[in-house]
């Protein structure tokens, strides 16, 4: 009788051990794989806000990085060539930094300025064959200058806006995911007839996914923005040191 009860209890316990049990939550897949439809797809719109922010950094750095290389090449040229005709017919080569684009823009409004007759007043007395441009012609490149600038702080500034948008936004998209999972959890837990941690624990944790996804969407967004921010402005500051050299080379060769 003992040997076959022990026989018994051996074979209970083997059945129990091969019974499926259920099991919590045991990492984040496995917590993505049990979320309802809405936290899923507030799942999905903070991946895409992800996605998108990070191509943009990506991009981003790349030409802030070269645009830094090319813009100091560029000042170089500059600064040691002897002829404008030079800088402007190697600003294809620089096309990468912004001063070559307010270069051009400034080249071009000073030839416009020495073909209009009306507005020279005439030849400098030392340098017969050397045109005077007037005040009022030195204003006008000054102000192709400055929309230059312009243009090209926007053409930087593109695609800024979603970075600030993405900072902004995605943690409350994260936190409403994680208030509506909560919120299911304890309408579940009121459904049960007893109450324990055990019962709403995997429903808040993937609740908590939620806000998770959001601060991954947006920590990234906000420190990219703020970094980027003073990368333009550092270019802005350039733009308006190399506008004054172009404009005091202007008035020391024309004036």
């Amino acid at each position: 009788m003992k040997a076959g009860f022990e026989m018994i209890t051996l074979a209970a316990l083997a059945m129990q051990a091969n019974s499926p049990a259920v099991e919590a939550p045991s990492g984040y897949l496995d917590l993505v794989t049990r979320m309802g439809p809405f936290a899923l797809s507030i799942l999905f719109v903070l991946v895409v806000f992800s996605l998108l922010s990070w191509t943009i950094i990506l991009r981003k750095y790349l030409t802030f990085r070269e645009m830094h290389s090319q813009s100091r090449a560029f000042v170089a040229l500059f600064r040691k060539s002897s002829r404008l005709s030079e800088v402007n017919a190697a600003c294809e080569h620089y096309r990468r930094t912004p001063l070559s684009g307010l270069f051009a823009a400034g080249y071009q409004e000073l030839n416009v300025q020495l073909q209009s007759p009306g507005d020279r007043v005439g030849a400098t007395a030392g340098n017969p064959g050397r045109p005077l441009l007037t005040d009022r012609n030195l204003t006008a490149i000054h102000r192709a200058l400055q929309r230059a600038s312009a243009a090209e702080l926007s053409v930087l500034e593109k695609s800024m806006s979603w970075l600030a948008s993405t900072g902004a936004v995605t943690p409350f998209i994260g936190l409403l995911g994680t208030v509506v999972g909560i919120i299911n959890a304890f309408q579940g837990l009121g459904l049960e007839r007893t109450a324990s941690i055990q019962a709403v624990a995997p429903g808040i944790a993937e609740a908590l996914v939620a806000t998770a996804a959001g601060l991954f969407a947006a920590i990234p967004a906000v420190l990219a923005y703020n970094q980027f921010i003073h990368r333009i402005k550092e270019a802005g500051a350039e733009m308006d040191d190399f506008a004054a050299e172009f404009m005091n080379l202007i008035e020391r060769s024309f004036s």
